[in-house]
């Protein structure tokens, strides 16, 4: 399975170069409202990185059966079959689905690597099980 991953948390300086990559490669832009599919908050004080970890949890939600995994075990969602019914968005434990205001399809991570590249404390990889 190939999933985003985080490692040394604890180094994050809480830049959101990876949430601004992240929000412009797909959403060609990061003001208002976080697109990205990955998120950076505050716990104890410390940062946390919360990643998509390929659960699967939002294509049980979807009735349409527009997210499936592909061969790779990453979760993607088809914009010919999507409904646009938010069951996804909601059934995400992580909160890392996120979908435009102006748009049909939500989006997810895709283990694209975009986010990895950007990070400059390189604490993001992509995880080949």
């Amino acid at each position: 399975m190939k999933k985003l991953a985080v490692t040394e948390a604890e180094k994050c300086m809480m830049c959101l170069t990876c949430e601004v990559a992240c929000a412009e490669a797909y959403y060609k832009n990061y003001g208002g409202e976080n697109l990205a599919a990955l998120r950076i908050e505050t716990k104890d004080e410390a940062p946390k990185v919360v990643v998509c970890v390929q659960c699967g949890k939002c294509a049980k939600a979807c009735e349409a059966e527009a997210i499936t995994a592909d061969d790779k075990g990453v979760y993607r969602i088809s914009k010919d079959k999507c409904v646009d019914c938010g069951a996804c968005l909601e059934a995400c434990p992580f909160k890392v689905m996120v979908k435009a205001a102006d748009r049909k399809v939500p989006s997810k991570c895709i283990a694209c690597g975009l986010c990895v590249r950007k990070c400059p404390v390189e604490i993001l990889t992509i995880k080949e099980n």
